[in-house]
C-alpha cells in the first residue's frame, strides 16, 4: 500500500481531530483579540492600576511559553480548588497567548494613526471617547488587520501544543494514529500536509486582504 492509499484511509481518522484544532482556534480568536484590545486600551489610559495589570497579562502572555501556560492552568489551577476540562483550559490559556500578542499590535495600530486625524476630530467636536470610538479606532483596526490576521495563523498553529494536556486535537489524534499502526512518517508527513494547508491558505488569504486593504489608505 502506498502512502497514498494510507493517506485516504487515515484522513477520516484525522479529521475530528482538525476540526477540534480549527474549533480551538476560532474560540482564541473570539476571546483573545478583544482581550488584546481591552489590555491595549488600558496600557495607553490614564488610570495607573489598569495599566500595571494590564501590562502584568501582557508580559505573562508573551513572555511566558504557550506550554507554560497550558500546564500552569491545567496542573496548577486543580491545586487552588479550580478544576477545568482539557479543552475549556486550551482555550483559556491560548486566548491569553493572543491577547497578549494582539495587544501590541492594537497599540502599534493606535500610534500609527495620523496626529492629523486626532486633530480633526478634535476640531469636528468628537472629543474623549466619540472621537476615539467613531475616528480613531476603525482606523486604528484596519491597520492593525493584516498582523492580527498572521497572528491568527499563528494561533492555529500553536493549538498544537495542546496535546500535552489530551485534547483530541489534530497532532492527538496523529499520535493516537501512529501508536496502532506504527507508520508514524506517512502519519505525521500527513498531519504536517494538513497543517501545511490550512496555513498557506490563510496566509495567501491574508495578503490578498493586504493588497485590498493597501488600495483604499
Amino acid at each position: 500500500m502506498t502512502f497514498f492509499d494510507q493517506w485516504i484511509t487515515w484522513l477520516p481518522q484525522l479529521s475530528p481531530g482538525l476540526t477540534v484544532s480549527l474549533s480551538l482556534t476560532g474560540l482564541c480568536l473570539v476571546f483573545g483579540m478583544p482581550f488584546g484590545l481591552v489590555l491595549a486600551l488600558m496600557i495607553e489610559g490614564k488610570i495607573v492600576p489598569l495599566r500595571i495589570v494590564a501590562l502584568l497579562f501582557v508580559e505573562i502572555g508573551r513572555g511566558a511559553p504557550a506550554l507554560v501556560l497550558l500546564y500552569l492552568l491545567y496542573f496548577g489551577f486543580p491545586e487552588g480548588g479550580i478544576v477545568l476540562s482539557a479543552f475549556t483550559t486550551a482555550v483559556i490559556s491560548l486566548s491569553w497567548t493572543t491577547g497578549a500578542y494582539s495587544s501590541e499590535l492594537f497599540r502599534a495600530g493606535l500610534a500609527a494613526v495620523p496626529r492629523g486625524q486626532r486633530e480633526a476630530a478634535t476640531t469636528s467636536g468628537l472629543t474623549g471617547w466619540p472621537g476615539f470610538r467613531y475616528i480613531i479606532l476603525p482606523q486604528a483596526l484596519r491597520i492593525s488587520t493584516p498582523p492580527l490576521a498572521s497572528l491568527a495563523v499563528t494561533i492555529f498553529q500553536t493549538t498544537s501544543l495542546a496535546f500535552v494536556i489530551a485534547v483530541p486535537e489534530l497532532m492527538s489524534k496523529a499520535y493516537e494514529l501512529g501508536s496502532y499502526t506504527f507508520e508514524y512518517l506517512g502519519v505525521f508527513v500527513l498531519t504536517s500536509i494538513l497543517y501545511g494547508a490550512i496555513t498557506v491558505a490563510a496566509l495567501a488569504l491574508v495578503r490578498l486582504g493586504e493588497r485590498r486593504l493597501s488600495r483604499h489608505l
